[in-house]
């Protein structure tokens, strides 16, 4: 089961990613750390993370514990109650901070300085600051409404894993 969630979760962080990852150096017109930081703050990145953690933390841990259940009938409430302390102490230690300056240099090598001014004016906004604001509620259900793709998909590979017989890679 660990597994299961381990590659659900790896599968869900790569599509948040967007997909491959172009590595590009920081152009003359590149925005200045004060400049992304203050995009960050315009657009409460810090918040923002930690709710959306929340949320996928807690959507993750009621559907795994569901899955669980069906799987292992035996499992006690004693060990789904630790499974629920591990979650929570990894969204209490999870290192927002140190996230949000890796991924400054990051906005500095995909964004101009006037585009990151654009995107503050922008976040700035109330159109911006509405799209901030529902961005959390929209996540939680995209989330609901995709898990279950998800699932029969993870289940799908795992699966197929299972039946494959380990023989030497040529």
């Amino acid at each position: 089961m660990r597994v299961k969630s381990l590659l659900f979760a790896c599968f869900l962080a790569l599509s948040m990613c967007g997909g491959a990852q172009t590595t590009v150096s920081i152009a003359p017109d590149a925005a200045s750390k004060e400049d992304v930081k203050r995009l960050f703050d315009v657009m409460a990145s810090r918040e923002q993370m930690s709710q959306m953690m929340k949320q996928l933390f807690a959507q993750m841990r009621s559907l795994n514990r569901e899955q669980i259940k069906k799987r292992r009938p035996e499992v006690t409430e004693a060990e789904l109650a630790r499974m629920d302390r591990e979650s929570e102490d990894l969204i209490k230690n999870f290192p927002l901070d140190e996230m949000l300056s890796d991924m400054i240099p990051v906005y500095q090598r995909h964004f101009t300085k006037s585009e990151i001014d654009a995107l503050t004016a922008f976040y700035s906004s109330p159109t911006g600051q509405k799209f901030l604001h529902e961005m959390p509620a929209v996540t939680a259900e995209t989330m609901r409404a995709v898990y279950p793709r998800l699932q029969t998909e993870v289940d799908a590979v795992l699966k197929r894993a299972e039946e494959k017989p380990d023989s030497p890679q040529k």
